[in-house]
């Protein structure tokens, strides 16, 4: 059994800065993507995959008693599937920075939720902040650290312009065209990089001031 599939994103900019309050506009991109499954046959990936929900699972049963009122899961299925060996299947590839871990928080709040924010609503400004602040708190699990910016382009598979930290709006981005002037390439660099350290190096820099 495999669960709604999630995509990753591309930060076209504001990487780090919008921890800090800068602008910044997210897009899905939908060649990768990633959903939760249930399947006896593991392999490594699956395994490994499984023991980071369970850690998981824990680190969200103390986030729901720490931010009370902010979201609640239903953590007895949640346990209950990670027991029974559900996992992550995913494409995203990790160290990216393209969203393999907003991919994740996005699939585990749109199964385990409870009185949700869903896609099919009108979703206001401050629906948007709301989901950004859940989805901070529930990716700082990864990243000591996040916007929440990532899980929310997942979820929503919407263009995602932020103005500012309390200003952010869905968008709408220019249509392919094959015979236009402008274009973005994104190239693999064959190297990958742990966002918590960079992040953490990014929140120094910012200590000076000609950063």
């Amino acid at each position: 059994m495999k669960g709604p599939l999630f995509y990753s994103k591309i930060l076209l900019f504001g990487e780090y800065g919008i921890i800090k309050d800068s602008k910044g506009l997210s897009i899905p991109y939908n060649f990768f993507k990633g959903a939760l499954k249930w399947d006896r046959n593991h392999s490594e990936m699956a395994q490994e995959s499984n023991k980071s929900l369970k850690a998981y699972a824990k680190y969200l049963k103390v986030l729901e008693l720490k931010e009370e009122g902010l979201v609640s899961f239903d953590i007895e299925a949640l346990e209950k599937d990670v027991a029974d060996g559900m996992y992550f299947d995913s494409s995203i590839p990790q160290g990216y920075g393209i969203g393999s871990s907003g991919a994740l928080v996005a699939a585990i709040y749109d199964r385990y939720a409870t009185d949700k924010i869903t896609v099919l609503e009108n979703l206001t400004r401050e629906k948007l902040l709301q989901l950004k602040k859940i989805f901070g708190k529930m990716e700082s699990f990864f990243h000591g650290k996040s916007s929440g910016l990532d899980p929310l382009n997942s979820y929503l598979s919407l263009p995602i312009l932020i103005n500012s930290k309390d200003n952010i709006e869905s968008t709408s981005i220019p249509s392919q065209n094959t015979e236009g002037k402008g274009a973005v390439f994104l190239l693999d660099s064959g190297m990958t990089g742990e966002t918590a350290p960079m992040v953490q190096l990014f929140m120094e820099n910012m200590k000076q001031e000609g950063f």
